[in-house]
């Protein structure tokens, strides 16, 4: 084998026979180690040709992609009765299975002052007060969901107020009956979000992560 890598020249063959038989075993070794480190250089590409690239990775993203897309952000929360229940998991699989990702999540007894606030277009309503009652009678599960449309689709996942009303499929359409017990709030629109967001997490609670089914997700 050493010797079929020495062959490939005629100078190279005569000069290391002429060696190895005047020389001791010793010299021998260090002749052969000598011939197959010139032989591989002269064969060797130019070492340019190896040189790494040290550069950064070009961005595959694009005008439009998941990358450079606007998220909205939604405020959903289940209600005392879709916790006792145990409808948490249900829920929360729903939005996840849609492609929602969940940016905060905790658990929490509602105060009257913050239902007040939370509520605040229906506090001079007859039904409030029950309302607020029935808000307080247990914990809520609060929950920021991020995406595109989030708002929007965030209701319609949840379906109509009175639960009736509500198509097979929807949250409240498969979970429940009474409007008193509907299980489940949904923002309304992006401003009511980022306001109701504001009110039930404090700074820092809410998480801006990166998730790495965006581009499974999204064009």
């Amino acid at each position: 084998m050493l010797f079929g890598i020495l062959s490939s020249t005629t100078h190279t063959n005569y000069f290391i026979t002429h060696l190895l038989l005047s020389q001791t075993t010793t010299m021998k070794v260090a002749v052969i180690f000598a011939a197959i480190v010139a032989t591989a250089n002269a064969f060797a590409p130019s070492s340019s040709s190896f040189t790494p690239s040290l550069s950064a990775p070009t961005s595959n993203a694009r005008p439009g992609s998941a990358l450079s897309m606007a998220m909205e952000r939604t405020y959903i929360m289940i209600k005392p009765d879709g916790v006792q229940r145990g409808l948490v998991g249900n829920i929360v699989s729903r939005f996840e299975t849609k492609g929602y990702k969940l940016s905060a999540m905790k658990t929490k007894m509602a105060s009257k002052e913050l239902l007040d606030q939370h509520y605040k277009d229906l506090v001079e309503k007859p039904f409030f007060p029950k309302l607020r009652e029935y808000m307080m009678s247990g914990p809520v599960v609060c929950m920021v969901w991020e995406g595109k449309e989030a708002v929007t689709t965030g209701r319609k996942m949840l379906g109509a107020t009175n639960p009736l009303a509500s198509e097979p499929g929807t949250i409240r359409g498969d979970f429940c009956i009474e409007v008193g017990r509907n299980i489940c709030h949904g923002s309304d629109s992006v401003e009511n979000a980022e306001r109701e967001i504001g009110l039930w997490f404090e700074e820092g609670e809410v998480l801006d992560w990166e998730s790495h089914s965006k581009d499974w997700i999204y064009e």
